[in-house]
């Protein structure tokens, strides 16, 4: 390890904590360990470090976000009818299905998408009750320039794990994600 007084040592980077090097989640279970000693706390092992993971990756991509002008809730929309290929549009409803919001609450999303030029609505031309957001050419260029940082940003995050690493914990969380789906 170098001298912090070195010449130089202020440019580098810290060292990244070790594996094996005893974190907050690892204290507060030695902690419940002295406190209760018959309590099983071994879940906060895994969903302590689900929960800390998913707020440092909020706070990582929201700062990604800040530099576009956008939120997580923005991204959202525009990724979602981005991958739906021409004519790039689909109803509130579906939006506010897929991202688990109210209708009124993507009403709320989708009138400020509209007044900053990246949708217009438009009535559907089968049913009148029906009306569609669709990507403007403004909202069709943001997205395309945002997901290529967004991930970039998601492959940094994953760096220290390799590839089998990566698709065996995807599939660890998928089952867990079923799981709670059942539980919820």
């Amino acid at each position: 390890m170098s001298d912090p007084a070195s010449p130089g040592s202020a440019d580098r980077a810290p060292e990244p904590a070790r594996e094996d090097t005893p974190d907050e989640v690892d204290r507060i279970i030695a902690e419940w360990r002295r406190e209760r000693p018959g309590l099983d706390a071994d879940s906060i092992d895994v969903v302590g470090r689900i929960t800390r993971c998913g707020v440092l990756v909020r706070n990582l991509s929201n700062r990604m976000y800040d530099r576009h002008s956008i939120n997580q809730s923005i991204f959202d929309v525009l990724a979602s009818l981005r991958r739906m290929g021409p004519p790039y549009r689909k109803t509130a409803r579906e939006l506010a299905a897929s991202s688990l919001l109210t209708s009124g609450g993507m009403t709320m999303r989708l009138d400020r998408m509209e007044r900053d030029g990246l949708i217009r609505r438009i009535r559907s031309a089968e049913d009148r009750r029906s009306v569609y957001a669709e990507l403007t050419p403004a909202g069709f260029a943001l997205i395309d320039r945002i997901i290529d940082d967004h991930l970039e940003r998601e492959r940094e995050m994953l760096r220290t794990l390799d590839p089998d690493e990566r698709r065996q914990l995807a599939g660890l969380l998928k089952k867990l994600e079923t799981r709670l789906r059942d539980l919820d």
